[in-house]
C-alpha cells in the first residue's frame, strides 16, 4: 500500500469532495471497421486507413446502420448510467441533492435532456442543470458539482455526461467519393453516456477530487469543430451538419493538454513523477498516443478506452474513471484531461486515493 502523500482535504482549507461511484452505458453491440466498410461500400484499404489514421477498432452506435432508425436516446443511455452509478454508491435518486448533465447533443432543445433523465430515475424537487458543451462538458459538469458541494448546501450530486452523434449519420449517403476530412466523422465517433456520484461523504474505494480546471482559450480563433442544428424552416443544403478541421485539432490539442497538466501539477505542488494514473484526451487512438508521449508523466499508467468505444464525447471521462475506480490505492494520484476543439477549451481534473 502506498503511503498517503498529503493531508486529507483540498488545499486552502476547503472540505474534500469525493468521487464515490461511476456508471456507464453503451448502445448495442460493438461495430468494427469491417462492418462500417461493408455498410458504406469500401474495400479493405479503407479499413487500413482507419487503423493507420484514426486507431479506433470498434464503436457503439445508437442508430441502426441498415435502417437509419435511432434505437437509443441520450436520455435513455444517461438514465441507465445514472442507475448504475447510484447502485454502486448504494443510493437511490432520493439521496441526491442536485443533477448536472454535460452534452453537445441533447435529444431536443426542450425539454432539457437532464430533466428527462431525472424523470426516468425518479428524481424530483432538486436543482437540475444542463451544460451545452463538447468534449469538455463532462469536466465542466464535474466542476459545477464540486462547487455546489463546496458551497455547503449539498452533500451529494449526480454528474452526467454523454453524446449520441450517430443521429447525424445519413446511412443512405454514397461515401465513396467523400474526402478523408469528412470521412473522419463517420469513423471517429461513438455513442455512450456516463454518470458519477460526487459527495462530501467518503466511502471505501472513493477518490478525492482535488482540483478541476476549465479554460476557454479560443479568443479570436476559428472553431475547430462545428455541430449544426437546423430547424425544418431553415434548411441548409449548402452546409453539412458536422464539420471539423482535423489538422488544426492535431496541431493544437497536444499543447492544450500539456498546459492543463502543468496547471494542475503547479496548483497541487505535484511533480510529474508523482502522477500514477493518466486519463488522457480520447479524440482517437492515434492522437491519444501522441498526446501521452507529449505529456511526459514517466510513472503514470495510461487509462484509455477510445479504441473500443470510439470518441463518445462527454461520456469518455466516465468510461475512463470506471476503469480506474477501485484500482487507486491510498495516496496514489491521477489526472484526467479533456480538450474541446469547437472553440478551443481545455479542461482537466486531479484525484487522489483516500
Amino acid at each position: 500500500m502506498t503511503a498517503p502523500r498529503h493531508t486529507s482535504g483540498a488545499p486552502g482549507g476547503t472540505p474534500p469532495v469525493y468521487l464515490r461511484a461511476v456508471g456507464t452505458a453503451l448502445p448495442g453491440p460493438p461495430i468494427d471497421n469491417a462492418a462500417l466498410a461493408a455498410r458504406f461500400g469500401f474495400d479493405a484499404m479503407w479499413e487500413q486507413w482507419i487503423d493507420a489514421f484514426i486507431g479506433t477498432r470498434t464503436r457503439h452506435l445508437a442508430t441502426d446502420l441498415e435502417t437509419g432508425e435511432q434505437y437509443a436516446t441520450l436520455a435513455e443511455l444517461a438514465a441507465t448510467a445514472a442507475d448504475r452509478a447510484l447502485a454502486a454508491a448504494d443510493l437511490t435518486a432520493a439521496g441526491i441533492d442536485a443533477l448536472v448533465l454535460g452534452t453537445a447533443t441533447p435529444d431536443q432543445l426542450m425539454p432539457a435532456t437532464v430533466n428527462l433523465v431525472a424523470d426516468r430515475i425518479g428524481a424530483n424537487e432538486l436543482p437540475a442543470f444542463q451544460l451545452q458543451s463538447g468534449c469538455c462538458g463532462a469536466v465542466q459538469a464535474l466542476d459545477v458539482a464540486r462547487r455546489l458541494l463546496l458551497g455547503g448546501d449539498h452533500r451529494t450530486v449526480l454528474v452526467l455526461g454523454g453524446d449520441v452523434c450517430a443521429k447525424y449519420f445519413d446511412v443512405t449517403a454514397d461515401l465513396s467519393k467523400v474526402p478523408p476530412a469528412e470521412l473522419v466523422n463517420v469513423v471517429l465517433f461513438g455513442d455512450a453516456a456516463g454518470a458519477a456520484v460526487l459527495s462530501t461523504e467518503p466511502a471505501p474505494g472513493a477518490l478525492e477530487l482535488r482540483r478541476v480546471v476549465n479554460r476557454l482559450t479560443g479568443l479570436g480563433q476559428a472553431p475547430g469543430q462545428v455541430l449544426e442544428w437546423f430547424g425544418p424552416a431553415q434548411p441548409r443544403p449548402e452546409r453539412i451538419g458536422v464539420s471539423e478541421d482535423y489538422k488544426a485539432i492535431e496541431q493544437r490539442v497536444p499543447d492544450m493538454a500539456s498546459d492543463v497538466v502543468a496547471e494542475l501539477l503547479a496548483d497541487l505542488g505535484w511533480k510529474p513523477d508523482d502522477v500514477d494514473f493518466l486519463l488522457p484526451p480520447q479524440l482517437s487512438g492515434r492522437m491519444t498516443a501522441r498526446i501521452v508521449a507529449r505529456l511526459g508523466l514517466p510513472a503514470a499508467h495510461e487509462v484509455s478506452c477510445v479504441g473500443e468505444t470510439g470518441n463518445t464525447g462527454n461520456a469518455l471521462p466516465f468510461h475512463q474513471l470506471e476503469r480506474v475506480l477501485g484500482r487507486v490505492e491510498a495516496g496514489q494520484r491521477g489526472v484526467g484531461i479533456a480538450v474541446e476543439s469547437s472553440k478551443w477549451i481545455k479542461s482537466g481534473y486531479a484525484f487522489e486515493g483516500v
